[in-house]
């Protein structure tokens, strides 16, 4: 019997989740829009909000902020002089334990002794030194004389070597001799690198011989040097961060390491080769710890070591370099300095970051500079339309006849035919209606309730000119960010439902020019001083003329009374309090306007009573419409008067 295939369910493990849902754009783009809106270009705007972060992730800000706090409590609560401490103490206790035991001698040899020692240089390294070849008379004191030098050395080898402090735990001379050899075959392995001579072997070698020293496990001489001179600088930070004095006794002591002063020559050696082969290491920085935890040098060195670090890793979080990705950070150091949820958030920016790319939202002007794409501005506007829609209800803008013309415009949708119906019948509906019938057992071959017709809906085409205020006003009074959000939904609105309907938007301030859509949401405010109705009512005539067969509409957003006019030289006139002249101009406009049989309505904000005397004046004129919206409500009022108006 052959037996069926077994089958195994697992997680899918190549590349992206297929079944994932899509990256929702939405909330960022809103984001990135309103900050367009308000003067910032797109690039600025995708910046901060990868700085600002989104609702439910942190953003670059607060995980730079969170860098910096982790440096500033490394520096705060530690100090660099542990090892020139412990020195001290251990030295004192030699000291002591030698007089004690030197005052119950009675000899001369012992007040020479106490002589000897009353006489030591008052700088640690310089005793230590001198005590070198004195024979301690004390085991005591012998004993903790020994201990400077083993924890001078197991310092030092610390600094350099991870794991080398413990392995030299009550080191013998023989373990000395061994970390001299290796010392000496890794200087040998350095000379011959900068040398240029191809060192793979003798790398292998050197590995194969001493790589207990290297739990890192390097794989070439490169990244070995790579590793020892991060470490090197680190030290070399660590000594340029303590005061002249406290550098002065650690180099005199260094000398007394393990009692072997060829250690501290082949690590001043290793040193100086480490930093000719990496010039680009940070040899000459410094820090500032204040703190009451004294570090030994192994672990202060570590400790500049993780500030260089933290450095990097806030520069990376800075984004402040030619050519900065959020690809470029370092998520395992982000891991490991800030937690596992500061990786996801930045991962997550980074995801960010490039679905807007690779979604599009972004395209390259002429001039090389990030701008709104087209799909960009259809999101915007979707966001937009979708808090008017909030604010007027259910109102979707639907006409209240349903055809025009002979024939109207399908829908794509039947129904039964009533009596006084014209539209086309549809026939494949109309006979399946008559075959059913007739699977009923009714044999008539066709009757009057099976016939359906095409459904038809009136398109009246509409030619809208949506003018708005772009006068200093605007920007001052917050009335910036509300005024853009009412053209993009209005925008949105024609282009979705509406497509037939010309919209043409045109701003005006000292001048009028007509825009689009993407010019208007990025347009910066400018100090400008006028308010040019006249201009604005010009380029709005000259659209509606373009449309004779379309139903003409006019929608003027504003909160200032015309203080400029177009002479016909081109000259924009500007008076404040408004001239006569302007009036006169704006007026006659008006009416050659109204002559097109123009629908008007004019939004008025703010609470100026001489706008609003002027506006009421002007409507009562041509037979238009005054509204006094508050900004929260404007887009809902323009969009509602809109489809009140094509009705």
């Amino acid at each position: 019997m052959r037996r069926r295939p077994g089958y195994s369910y697992g997680p899918y493990t190549d590349g992206p989740d297929p079944l994932a849902p899509p990256f929702d754009l939405r909330a960022a783009m809103d984001e990135i829009g309103r900050d367009v809106m308000e003067g910032s270009s797109p690039r600025t705007a995708l910046q901060e909000l990868l700085r600002r972060g989104t609702e439910n992730r942190r953003g670059l800000d607060e995980l730079t902020r969170e860098i910096w706090q982790r440096r500033s409590r490394l520096q705060r609560e530690n100090r660099l002089d542990g090892t020139l401490q412990q020195v001290r103490e251990l030295l004192q206790r030699a000291l002591d334990a030698e007089r004690d035991s030197l005052g119950r001698q009675d000899t001369d040899d012992a007040r020479f002794r106490e002589m000897q020692l009353d006489a030591l240089p008052s700088d640690t390294g310089g005793a230590v030194r001198e005590l070198n070849s004195y024979d301690w008379q004390s085991a005591d004191a012998r004993e903790a004389y020994e201990e400077i030098r083993d924890l001078l050395g197991r310092e030092m080898l610390d600094q350099r070597f991870a794991g080398m402090k413990q392995a030299m735990q009550n080191a013998t001379p023989q373990d000395v001799e061994a970390i001299r050899e290796m010392l000496d075959a890794l200087n040998a392995l350095l000379a011959n690198h900068a040398a240029g001579q191809d060192t793979t072997e003798q790398f292998s070698e050197f590995m194969a011989q001493h790589g207990e020293h290297f739990p890192e496990n390097p794989q070439t001489t490169e990244e070995l040097i790579d590793l020892l001179a991060q470490r090197a600088a680190a030290a070399q930070r660590m000594l340029n961060s303590m005061s002249a004095e406290q550098r002065a006794e650690l180099m005199e002591l260094a000398q007394q390491a393990f009692g072997d002063p060829g250690l501290a020559q082949a690590l001043a050696q290793l040193d100086a080769q480490l930093q000719g082969l990496r010039p680009g290491e940070d040899w000459d920085g410094r820090g500032r710890f204040r703190g009451e935890n004294p570090m030994g040098m192994g672990e202060a060195t570590r400790a500049m070591e993780e500030l260089g670090k933290l450095d990097a890793l806030a520069e990376q979080l800075s984004q402040s370099y030619p050519g900065a990705r959020l690809e470029d950070i370092d998520l395992d150091a982000v891991e490991k300095h800030l937690g596992d949820q500061a990786r996801v958030d930045a991962r997550a920016l980074a995801d960010l970051e490039r679905e807007l790319q690779r979604q599009g939202l972004f395209s390259r002007a002429a001039d090389g500079s990030l701008q709104l794409s087209p799909k960009a501005l259809r999101r915007l506007g979707e966001s937009a339309l979708r808090e008017v829609v909030d604010r007027i209800g259910a109102r979707r803008g639907e006409r209240e006849t349903d055809r025009s013309g002979a024939a109207g415009e399908a829908t794509g949708a039947t129904r039964p035919w009533a009596f006084g119906d014209t539209e086309a019948w549809n026939v494949p509906k109309t006979l399946l209606n008559a075959e059913l019938r007739r699977a009923g057992g009714d044999r008539r071959a066709l009757d009057v309730t099976d016939v359906e017709i095409v459904e038809t809906e009136q398109r009246t085409r509409a030619c809208v000119a949506l003018c708005v205020d772009t006068s200093w006003s605007m920007v001052q009074d917050g009335r910036w960010v509300p005024m853009k959000r009412t053209a993009l939904a209005l925008h949105q609105l024609i282009s979705t439902r509406f497509r037939g309907d010309d919209l043409k938007l045109i701003t005006f301030g000292r001048h009028a020019r007509s825009v689009e859509l993407g010019e208007l949401v990025g347009l910066d405010g400018a100090y400008e001083q006028g308010t040019n109705l006249h201009h604005a009512m010009v380029l709005a005539g000259r659209h509606l003329r373009r449309n004779p067969d379309a139903q003409p509409v006019v929608l003027v957003v504003t909160d200032g009374e015309p203080t400029a006019h177009l002479e016909p030289d081109g000259y924009a006139a500007f008076d404040y309090p408004t001239s006569p002249a302007t009036l006169r101009a704006t007026i006659a406009e008006v009416d050659r306007v109204t002559g097109l049989r123009a629908s008007f309505t004019f939004f008025v904000l703010g609470d100026d009573p001489r706008l609003a005397a002027f506006m009421d004046g002007v409507a009562r004129r041509c037979g238009g419409r005054v509204v006094a919206p508050t900004l929260d409500g404007l887009g809902a009022e323009v969009v509602a008067d809109y489809l009140r108006t094509r009705r």
